[in-house]
Order: structure tokens, then C-alpha cells, then sequence
């Protein structure tokens, strides 16, 4: 029996590297994106104008990298489809300040955001929003984006 664990745990170890991809901040249990926000609907004029995050449909959801990404509208999951890397946040929707610290990949729940550029970053709370908005977040971004090609390597 223990020579049997052991030889599946090894096919299970050998097999993780092959599957691996860019992780995405998702809840452990349901495989959710972005604590289920609609991450098409940040894009929108009302929602950059607001600051509000929008809650997306477990109707209009769709699978992209090992995570499941709802929607608001089936328009918007159509969108996200059709081309995620326009859509998606960057550091997949984990802390960006919280790599720019050397914390590594904290999970966000899209409620905390903000457009620097044409990008789009997610934070765990609004006291590491403030510190990139009050700091220098271009220095910010250049550690954050450091720490997340080695976090994010398979």
C-alpha cells in the first residue's frame, strides 16, 4: 500500500509541471475568479466613473486558466471569451501591492481596484490602493511584475 502512495504521489509530482499555468486569484473551493466580479464590466465608462466593481451571474460564466470568470451579461462573458487578455487583471487578478512588497500571491476579492495607465489592478484592500496612488507606482509595478515572474514560473 505504501509502495503503491508512493508511486502515484511521484506520476502526480511529474505530471504537475506539464499542467501548470499562470495561477489566477480564485476561492479554493469554487474555483471563482476575482471574488465573482464581472472583470469585462471594470472596462466600462460607468464603472471607471463610479470606482464601483460589478458583480457578475453564475449564468454567464465561462473557463479561462483553470478558473471560473462570471459575468454581468452574456454580452460581457461573450467579450471576455473572445479575447481574455484584454480583459483579465493584471497578476490574474492577484494583490498587486502585495507583490510589489514581496508578499507574494494574495487573493483579491475585485472589490478594490484601479486603472494605472490602461491596466487594471486588483488589491486585497484600499490601504494598498492608497500606497500605489500616493507613491511611485511605476517603482511599484517594476518589483511587482519581478515577483510575479518568479511566483508565476512553472
Amino acid at each position: 500500500m505504501l509502495r503503491f502512495s508512493l508511486s502515484l504521489l511521484f506520476w502526480f509530482v511529474i505530471a504537475l509541471p506539464a499542467n501548470a499555468q499562470a495561477p489566477v486569484s480564485k476561492s479554493f473551493f469554487s474555483g471563482v475568479a476575482i471574488g465573482g466580479q464581472d472583470t469585462v464590466a471594470y472596462f466600462s465608462a460607468a464603472s471607471r466613473q463610479s470606482g464601483q466593481a460589478v458583480e457578475g451571474d453564475k449564468r454567464f460564466s465561462t473557463q479561462w486558466l483553470g478558473a471560473l470568470w462570471h459575468f454581468a451579461s452574456a454580452d460581457d462573458r461573450d467579450k471576455f471569451a473572445a479575447n481574455p487578455e484584454a480583459y483579465v487583471p493584471e497578476f490574474n487578478g492577484h494583490c498587486a501591492n502585495a507583490l510589489s512588497l514581496g508578499e507574494g500571491l494574495i487573493k483579491t476579492d475585485g472589490q478594490t481596484w484601479q486603472f494605472f495607465g490602461e491596466q487594471l489592478f486588483l488589491f486585497y484592500a484600499p490601504r494598498g490602493l492608497t500606497r500605489w496612488q500616493n507613491g511611485d507606482f511605476t517603482a511599484y509595478l517594476a518589483t511587482a511584475r519581478q515577483n510575479w515572474l518568479h511566483l508565476s514560473a512553472p
